[in-house]
């Protein structure tokens, strides 16, 4: 300031004085043209300024003003009474100049800092210039939000919870890709040989068999209206036509006498589908619920192929099989064996050639097997261990074998027959017809499956492990000590025959010793007992003689008792598939069931989840003790196609939470660098 300006000032009276100092300081922050800024405020951040100047009064309570006073030293003089207009400074002080204005103050009015170093507004501030920052921010949120109805506020904050929601399930699927991908088998279920000469079949084997030419001018909508009715699920290329009647299929007159005597007079939905899809030629992988008829899906066209070579050219000596069926258990195979004979047996009546077959298991001498092979045979049904045996010694050859089955497939892997089934594979020559079964066959089995197979068609009816919907099933909660006493009560809710099953031989042997001594006719097998005793207690029951038998898991795949009225599971099993099975020998072919279960505390936690699940699938009572039961994975269980757990197909888990895969690689870190010598050559059962 000149002298001449101090002189007037001195003159001025103390309001003026307030009035030029204030005049200046607008000038010079105001960017005006006679202002030291020299228009550097103008355009877009004059419109800063003002924003700043509307909101002067917070500023200048705020802890900035004392900040700058402290900095810069003030002239005490009388503050003003009134708020000053002016952001930041009261009357009576000091005017800063430029250069003695702080750095931070200068850094929001610069353009050249404001707008483009990006580094420098990322800085921490100061606490009373954060303050003063959060209440402009803070401001604004309220006023935007102000604007737009609760029920809209509501909408996006569930929009964002969503969004969260999905992520956590993305996050889910993922890993269960990665896990599904580790534990996916990278080798083929083919022969050692196909795979070291990278074989591989591109078209089906071709037969003879044509639908009748009414069905051929059908259009495929008919087709798929049969299937949906029928609740038919059909994946592959080129599925041929559903047939409802055994008429429509052309099997010989023979067989349908047969079927009459079994008292079986139209065909169910799996073989509405299945026996068209083998007399076509195709591989199969048919999945449907204990007791719907897959026996006859692979039976019935297999003896028709045999009749038809047989008519043709005759079966020399020593030629043969032309049909290979392998089933995990002894009294399946038997069962299986027993069927084919019956229809071989109706076409000989009907003055057809015969059908030669045999039986290979384990616990029989081999030499009825041989006396067959030896006079030709078109087929054979075996186990994997006997079968394995025979192969090896030469016994038996399948350089002309050309149809393939495995009855409950996944049931055979699982056991670990899988490097048999792959050996057994390598004995063929050439190209065969490979059909797989089961009621139970998760992701990881199906997928596993198809590398054996030519474009296969997948027939599906219901859900692959479902419970079949005829047996009523019930849940009592009983104490281990109290199971044995509570079984008699069971006996008594329905008529014999009767089936008991139970995890442990000790616990089969205690029981059919109990019941014994109680008076009730019984019988009972298991894998400790010998081949003879087994048949011989399987024919009794089966002929009535014997209201209740008594037996492991061994009897649980596929064995078809008449009339069976009542199941008791006398533990849970480990494994859900194993309960499908077990209840599944009742509520067969359309007939009403009861199956009744033992749980207590000694029971995972995991299983019981997958049976309170399967219960609510089925539309079953789930009692109090299991519907309180949870678990932190349930709301994903419905993620993606697949329902539940894809690798061993309960329902209560994901494959994140599998115990099964779990313990089997448990068992794999243990057996790490100890071989298992017994593995390979370990008989069935």
């Amino acid at each position: 300031m000149s002298d001449q300006e101090s002189e007037q000032t001195q003159e001025m009276s103390p309001h003026d004085v307030e009035k030029l100092e204030e005049a200046k300081l607008k000038a010079k922050y105001a960017g005006g043209p006679g202002g030291p800024a020299g228009g550097r405020l103008m355009g877009g951040h004059s419109a800063f300024l003002q924003k700043r100047l509307a909101k002067g009064q917070k500023f200048f309570d705020s802890g900035d003003y004392q900040m700058a006073k402290q900095k810069l030293g003030g002239v005490n003089k009388a503050p003003l009474k009134t708020p000053c207009p002016v952001p930041g400074f009261a009357t009576g002080e000091a005017i800063p100049t430029p250069e003695t204005v702080p750095a931070r103050k200068t850094s929001i009015i610069q353009p050249s800092k404001f707008t483009s170093n990006e580094a420098e507004l990322n800085k921490p501030k100061s606490s009373s210039e954060n303050e003063t920052n959060d209440d402009e921010e803070e401001d604004e949120v309220w006023g935007r939000k102000n604007n737009i109805s609760l029920l809209d506020q509501h909408t996006e904050l569930k929009k964002l919870a969503e969004a969260k929601k999905v992520s956590a399930v993305e996050r889910q699927l993922k890993k269960e890709e990665e896990i599904l991908e580790i534990v996916a088998e990278k080798k083929a279920l083919m022969g050692v040989s196909e795979l070291a000469k990278g074989i591989q079949y591109s078209d089906p084997i071709k037969t003879s068999w044509r639908p009748p030419r009414y069905i051929l001018t059908l259009p495929e909508s008919r087709h798929e209206k049969i299937r949906n009715e029928l609740r038919i699920l059909v994946e592959g290329d080129d599925i041929p036509a559903p047939l409802k009647t055994f008429r429509e299929m052309k099997l010989h007159d023979g067989i349908i006498a047969g079927l009459k005597e079994k008292k079986i007079k139209k065909p169910t939905p799996i073989q509405i589908q299945g026996i068209p899809t083998v007399l076509s030629g195709r591989d199969m992988i048919g999945i449907a619920f204990t007791g719907s008829g897959k026996t006859l899906v692979f039976v019935l066209p297999l003896i028709m192929f045999c009749l038809e070579q047989e008519v043709k050219l005759p079966f020399i000596k020593n030629e043969g099989p032309y049909g290979l069926i392998i089933c995990p258990s002894r009294e399946l195979a038997k069962q299986t064996f027993d069927i084919i004979q019956h229809f071989c047996g109706s076409l000989r009546k009907h003055n057809m050639p015969e059908i030669k077959s045999c039986l290979a298991i384990g616990g029989v001498p081999v030499s009825e097997a041989v006396d067959v092979i030896q006079r030709g045979v078109h087929i054979m049904v075996a186990t994997p261990g006997r079968l394995m045996d025979m192969l090896e010694k030469k016994i038996v050859k399948l350089s002309v074998c050309r149809y393939l089955c495995m009855d409950e497939a996944d049931r055979m892997i699982d056991l670990g027959f899988e490097e048999d089934v792959r050996t057994i594979f390598s004995y063929f020559n050439g190209q065969r017809q490979t059909l797989l079964f089961s009621a139970t066959m998760p992701k990881k089995i199906q997928n596993f499956a198809r590398s054996a197979l030519v474009k296969p068609v997948t027939i599906n009816v219901g859900r692959a492990g479902a419970a079949s919907m005829n047996v009523i099933q019930e849940v009592e909660y009983v104490k281990q000590e109290a199971k044995v006493v509570f079984l008699l009560e069971c006996l008594q809710k329905t008529h014999p025959p009767v089936l008991i099953f139970a995890e442990k031989k000790q616990d089969v042997d205690a029981i059919h010793e109990y019941l014994l001594l109680k008076g009730v006719e019984a019988v009972a097998i298991h894998g400790g007992k010998d081949q003879e005793e087994r048949s011989r207690s399987v024919e009794a029951f089966r002929k009535h003689e014997k209201d209740v038998l008594v037996a492991t898991d061994v009897a649980s795949k596929g064995l078809d008792f008449p009339d069976i009225q009542h199941v008791i599971n006398y533990d849970m099993p480990d494994d859900v598939e194993n309960y499908v099975h077990r209840i599944g020998r009742t509520g067969r072919s359309g007939k009403q069931g009861l199956a009744t279960t033992f749980i207590n505390k000694s029971n995972d936690e995991s299983v019981l989840l997958d049976l309170k699940h399967l219960l609510m699938e089925a539309k079953q009572k789930v009692p109090a003790f299991l519907s309180e039961l949870c678990s932190e994975s349930e709301k994903y269980l419905d993620l993606g196609d697949e329902r539940g757990c894809s690798y061993c197909g309960g329902l209560g888990h994901r494959i994140t939470d599998c115990p099964k895969l779990e313990a089997l690689q448990n068992k794999q870190a243990s057996n790490i660098g100890r071989r298992d010598y017994l593995a390979n050559t370990a008989a069935d059962y």
